[in-house]
């Protein structure tokens, strides 16, 4: 389908047909990338996607331990006692 580039203020544009949006089921925001041939238009991803995952690779190859865990028994009592939670 041929769409023509056009000027939106000091920018340039294009129309993205209605069957071409609804069949790559694209809409709000986009992350557009420039490649070799062109420019590819992707769904934004998620904030966080993917965490759930990664955290329970993390927990299975048991790489989920604090790495200054051992800094914990130097606490005063200023943290127990002055600091608001």
């Amino acid at each position: 389908m041929k769409a023509k580039i056009i000027r939106i203020g000091n920018s340039r544009g294009v129309r993205i047909p209605k069957p071409i949006l609804e069949e790559s089921g694209l809409h709000g925001e986009v992350d557009l990338q420039v490649h070799e041939d062109g420019i590819v238009i992707r769904p934004l991803a998620k904030r966080r996607e993917g965490w759930d995952q990664a955290f329970q690779s993390m927990s299975a190859g048991r790489d989920d331990q604090l790495l200054d865990e051992e800094l914990l028994s130097y606490q005063s009592s200023w943290d127990d006692e002055e600091w608001q939670w």
